[in-house]
């Protein structure tokens, strides 16, 4: 029983293999022919993006917390200074900015290193600030 179905799909694939497509490029590229290099650079870029967009908003709406504590990780913080960080960024509804991009901005307009914005975060210190650079939401 399990040769014989196994035989059908050989032969089902094998006859679908051998078919061939009708070549209908010239009638599927009706639409971009009398557009310029510059045109079609510009057309293929919007496709692009509406492809990425869609993930990139995605990535925006569904990180986690252990995916946030695993950016902060790899910023140079310490586990319990990850845990403490992201922490703060959801207690104030700062996830969606990603806890590294709130470090990160908070470092920035501070003129702090990274790692030294991130420790006053810890510390409980310029929440106020970071949430106001980020435009916090509410929990």
């Amino acid at each position: 029983m399990v040769i014989y179905a196994l035989s059908d799909v050989v032969k089902t694939n094998l006859e679908v293999s051998s078919m061939k497509r009708a070549d209908d490029f010239q009638q599927r590229r009706q639409h971009l022919i009398n557009l310029s290099d510059e045109e079609l650079e510009q057309r293929f870029w919007q496709l692009a993006e509406k492809i990425v967009n869609p993930m990139i908003d995605m990535a925006k709406k569904h990180t986690t917390p252990s995916i946030e504590r695993s950016v902060l990780l790899r910023m140079g913080f310490s586990s319990i200074e990850a845990r403490a960080i992201v922490d703060g960024v959801i207690a104030r509804g700062l996830m969606g900015k990603g806890a590294g991009n709130v470090v990160y901005k908070l470092a920035t307009a501070k003129n702090l290193e990274i790692r030294a914005a991130g420790l006053k975060l810890v510390e409980g210190e310029l929440w106020d600030e970071a949430v106001a650079l980020c435009q916090g939401g509410a929990k």
